[in-house]
């Protein structure tokens, strides 16, 4: 299995920190923002890791990872997104790397407190399809919301008004090979972008979509007010403070 950190994106949101560099190498408590996708990649056995970053500071991200040594890697590959397409535009630039593999899939600004490795497992044991990671949060407007009939996901709704639960799907994918046909018969939504959403509800119509209930915080970077959040709940949890499980993403 492989894995697949997405680092693309201008990072508009935190002008002017992200001016003369990437979001996702801004810091968090003590570390870069990516090391923290990259670890719950390496800490859930997956080794074999691909980068995908784009805009004018993506050579920065060969000067801070190298060849990943410090995480124990053998090596790191990169991937570069000329344009800001969407998550499933820049995975699809992801295909070649993955070879047929199974690939897990998490967004550079999503932190979260434990593991995924229970998580991984349960999808090498599917034998096709998908699963993604949901989490319950207090505005789940804001995200890709899941509606359930019973324990059955039966839709996923980008950023409904509306929403009918307050679970968000997270920043973290699992998917076969197929996921890149898929990507293929996408079309632009109105952002113009090409929606993971999109591709999540395709593995959802043909049967073939699992999900587990993340254990632990969780949380993303990537506006000012959660990159701040992302800070404070590192930090209580590297000092062993005892952060509480707030269930929610501070912004998408």
């Amino acid at each position: 299995m492989k894995g697949i950190v997405l680092a693309g994106g201008l990072g508009s949101r935190l002008f002017p920190l992200t001016k003369i560099t990437n979001k996702h190498l801004l810091p968090v408590y003590d570390k870069p923002m990516v090391y923290y996708p990259i670890m719950t990649l390496v800490e859930a056995g997956i080794t074999d890791i691909m980068i995908v970053t784009g805009g004018g500071h993506a050579g920065n991200f060969l000067r801070l990872l190298g060849n990943g040594h410090e995480f124990g890697l053998k090596g790191v590959n990169y991937a570069y997104q000329e344009k800001e397409g969407g998550i499933a535009e820049a995975l699809s630039l992801t295909e070649y790397f993955a070879d047929g593999d199974k690939i897990v899939v998490i967004l550079g600004d999503n932190i979260i407190e434990k593991g995924i490795r229970r998580e991984v497992d349960e999808f090498a044991g599917q034998p096709e399809g998908a699963r993604i990671l949901i989490k319950e949060v207090s505005n789940p407007e804001r995200f890709g919301v899941v509606e359930f009939e019973g324990d059955r996901i039966v839709r996923i709704i980008e950023k409904p008004e509306n929403p009918r639960t307050n679970y968000a799907v997270t920043g973290i994918y699992m998917y076969d090979s197929r996921i890149f046909d898929l990507i293929r018969e996408l079309k632009p939504s109105g952002r113009g972008e090409l929606e993971i959403t999109d591709v999540n509800n395709i593995y959802l119509k043909k049967g073939q979509l699992a999900y587990s209930k993340l254990d632990g915080w969780w949380t993303d970077a990537g506006t000012f007010d959660s990159l701040l959040k992302a800070n404070q709940l590192v930090a209580e949890r590297e000092r062993g403070t005892g952060a509480k499980d707030e269930g929610r993403k501070e912004s998408g």
